[in-house]
């Protein structure tokens, strides 16, 4: 049992960090939520906020407790990052891919795939390097989109080499079997073989701990055809999955004019992908028509602006996606074409940019895209809070600093505060899996080192 206690302020869910939020004590009074106090949690939230020395000794019985120091901190839910590409942590400033078009981009970053060779071995290695990263930085669940699946690859072994270097870590992992121009037969018989490999039996592909979780998504109506999305679709429906895709990104709705005469959105509805299983990354240049369209068919959205911003490839009326009832998420992309895995920052980020596509968004609501939001798209209604039975995930971040003097709201001041602010400590299901800033039970620096000796290597033979 973990007691995480003395802590400046709780947040309980940035999108209500309200009183109806808190559990009563052990004597039948509710604190405030979010209100300065303690959290006890084992796999679960058992007791936010407000927990005494007797609560916790009530609740845990006969289970011993251990103490986490959260004073001067704000702790917040675990951060969900909703759209990654976690292999691209391996191909990160490459020359020629920044500030490019993306029909230019895509190429460029399909050859420096070739020119190294991707397979399991890489697949690990890379994604120990972003998922590491994003505990560092917060990051408690990461939806890895994998789109590069070499003719011949043993696909099985590269899904099962990602999770596994996720789990070992102590990471939540939603892998994302992707297709990007692959033979539809073949990415839909892969996306079985991946399911019956890693969660044979698992209700909505996700195991019994929520470690981890399997979906499917072509990268877009601009390299894939109708063929992929509905054979991919039906691998869904039949083991239970969620669907996931990019749309309305720069040359997606260029190449869906050119090619099919229509929108993206409209090819997605025509091919049965706007449905409340169904996650749109990116979203750059939608029209209101179509927001309308997505809200009434259910589907939630993914921000991604440390990606689209930087590169030129558009900015999200995340406002207006909001405003009409769609659930948004935020992603960082990969770091092909965003180079950090810091998903606090690109929330920073999405909050500045914000009045440039639309009206102001506070730093609580954007706090909330980056935990409920994600979170909503994934189909996880336990994660990204720590109301009473969620998953036991959250952060502690240090706000006793001079980066934080002066600060009137600490958790606004998480966002606006500090850029590249990163968490003291990190739980994941109850587990420490980051402390004083460090990881537990890997050294980063060997990590980092293992994937540059891989990639060297590769490169010289």
């Amino acid at each position: 049992m973990l007691l995480i206690d003395d802590a400046v302020h709780i947040v309980i869910a940035a999108s209500s960090d309200a009183e109806t939020d808190a559990a009563p004590r052990a004597d039948g009074t509710t604190p405030q939520a979010g209100a300065p106090g303690s959290l006890l949690l084992s796999t679960t939230v058992r007791s936010a906020p407000g927990v005494t020395a007797a609560d916790a000794a009530a609740l845990a019985g006969d289970d011993a407790i251990v103490r986490l120091d959260a004073s001067g901190c704000v702790v917040t839910p675990g951060l969900v990052n909703a759209h990654h590409h976690l292999l691209q942590s391996a191909f990160r400033t490459l020359p020629g891919t920044r500030g490019v078009p993306m029909h230019v981009w895509l190429p460029t970053m399909a050859a420096a795939y070739a020119r190294v060779g991707i397979d399991p071995e890489l697949a690990r290695a890379s994604a120990l390097v972003g998922v590491a990263e994003g505990l560092l930085n917060g990051v408690t669940t990461v939806a890895d989109h994998h789109l590069t699946w070499p003719a011949g690859s043993d696909s099985v072994g590269i899904a099962r080499a990602t999770a596994a270097a996720a789990r070992e870590l102590g990471g939540r992992l939603a892998f994302v079997r992707g297709s990007a121009r692959d033979d539809p037969e073949e990415a839909a018989a892969s996306a079985d073989a991946i399911a019956e490999a890693l969660v044979p039996d698992a209700r909505g592909g996700i195991t019994d701990d929520g470690l981890l979780q399997l979906a499917v998504g072509p990268a877009g109506v601009h390299s894939d055809s109708e063929a992929t999305f509905r054979l991919l679709g039906e691998v869904a429906a039949r083991r239970g999955l969620r669907r996931r895709t990019q749309a309305n990104e720069q040359v997606d709705v260029a190449i869906a004019l050119e090619k099919y005469g229509k929108r993206p959105i409209r090819l997605l509805e025509e091919w049965g992908w706007l449905d409340d299983d169904v996650t749109l990354a990116h979203l750059c240049a939608v029209t209101d028509e179509e927001i309308a369209l997505l809200a009434e068919r259910g589907v939630t959205a993914t921000h991604a602006p440390g990606c689209d911003l930087p590169m030129g490839w558009g900015i999200a009326p995340v406002a207006a996606l909001r405003a009409a009832g769609i659930p948004v998420g935020l992603g960082t992309s990969g770091g092909g074409s965003n180079d950090a895995g810091h998903l606090l920052a690109d929330a920073r980020l999405a909050m500045q940019v914000a009045p440039l596509a639309g009206p102001p968004i506070d730093a609580r609501s954007i706090l909330s895209m980056a935990t409920e939001g994600s979170a909503a798209g994934l189909g996880r209604p336990e994660l990204g809070h720590l109301r009473v039975g969620a998953a036991a995930d959250l952060c502690v971040w240090d706000v006793s600093g001079v980066a934080d003097a002066g600060v009137a709201d600490p958790v606004a001041g998480l966002l606006w505060g500090s850029p590249g602010r990163r968490p003291k400590h990190v739980v994941v299901a109850g587990r420490v899996v980051v402390r004083d800033y460090e990881l537990v039970d890997h050294d980063q620096r060997a990590l980092a080192a293992g994937l540059t000796t891989l990639l060297a290597a590769r490169r010289a033979s």
